[in-house]
């Protein structure tokens, strides 16, 4: 029997990702080095903070050994009886049920934060954006000068606005005391003290949303604009039918990433109002800060708080996505 003759054994089928590895292997190549960087830098640390969560790791068991010197520069180490152990879910009961740290106030502080600047932010934004849009003298240096506050780093305009509401020479009051207005001691009450955190944000976040929906106005045609003029629309009219239905794309992304971002705004909360008064100014990632960084450094709460945070974003970003979804966009 000659070898033409022999019958062929039947090969196996391979799977979706060899079969993609075979025909694209120059891509999987020059992508490998950036997925090593990102498990290394991103991946093993978030399993590391999980696995954290579940323990009471703190800076006074951190080490699996106690080590001392004796006379003569010997160092002698024996086993550190109080090292780290894993408590399971003792961590997350504790904080949800507000017997460790103020977990709700926290989160009560977080949620007002995020919906507030994220609002303005958009508002305010759109506005600028659509002023932008049409052609008008001088529009290039108003478009640089209204960029400028997102080109400063964030705690150099923390510290700025922290100046500007000092209650003793701040701008502010010198310009409320200049009408006739008492004075306000900006920091002494949670409203007030979260409102000024609340100014320095949207101005910080506003000129994002003006860049990325001016790009989309830019992007829906003149033609249908002047469709609705010849059709007699008004341009309230105009506004709702075709801006707002063109800019829903980019409308659903930078809002995602608007709220993910004020969520975890750490810079502005910890500069401008420091958590005054008495902490009532806190939102979740400087509570997160303080566990790991002051007094006691717990780092096993700071982990917890961070798996917290994490699962609330990831579920909101699901919900989220799931409801553009819904109404026909593709996210």
């Amino acid at each position: 029997m000659t070898s033409l003759d022999t019958p062929r054994r039947s090969e196996r089928p391979r799977g979706r990702l060899r079969s993609s590895f075979d025909r694209h292997w120059y891509a999987w190549v020059m992508v490998l080095p950036t997925v090593i960087v990102l498990g290394v830098l991103i991946l093993f640390p978030l399993g590391q903070g999980i696995y954290q969560s579940f323990t009471d790791l703190n800076e006074s068991n951190q080490r699996d050994q106690i080590c001392t010197k004796v006379l003569g520069g010997q160092e002698t180490c024996r086993p550190n009886p109080d090292r780290s152990r894993f408590v399971g879910l003792d961590n997350y009961v504790d904080i949800l049920s507000g017997e460790v740290g103020t977990f709700w106030l926290q989160f009560t502080n977080t949620l007002v934060w995020t919906v507030t600047c994220v609002t303005f932010h958009f508002g305010i934004g759109l506005g600028l954006a659509v002023m932008l849009n049409r052609r008008f003298r001088g529009r290039g240096i108003y478009r640089v000068l209204l960029i400028v506050p997102w080109a400063v780093p964030a705690f150099v305009s923390a510290f700025a606005w922290k100046f500007l509401f000092n209650p003793r020479f701040g701008l502010v009051n010198s310009t409320l005391e200049a009408v006739g207005i008492d004075p306000v001691d900006w920091f002494n009450h949670r409203w007030s003290s979260m409102f000024t955190a609340i100014v320095a944000n949207v101005w910080l976040g506003v000129p994002f949303m003006m860049v990325a929906l001016l790009g989309g106005l830019q992007a829906i045609s003149d033609d249908l604009y002047e469709a609705a003029e010849i059709d007699g629309a008004s341009p309230w009219q105009r506004f709702r039918n075709i801006t707002l239905p063109g800019l829903r794309p980019i409308s659903a992304t930078v809002i995602l990433l608007g709220t993910i971002w004020t969520f975890n705004m750490f810079p502005i909360i910890y500069f401008v109002t420091g958590g005054q008064p008495a902490g009532q100014t806190e939102i979740l990632v400087t509570g997160a800060y303080r566990e790991a960084f002051e007094g006691i450094r717990d780092y096993s709460m700071a982990a917890t708080y961070g798996v917290l945070i994490l699962s609330m974003l990831v579920v909101f970003a699901s919900a989220y996505r799931r409801m553009l979804r819904q109404q026909g966009e593709v996210f």
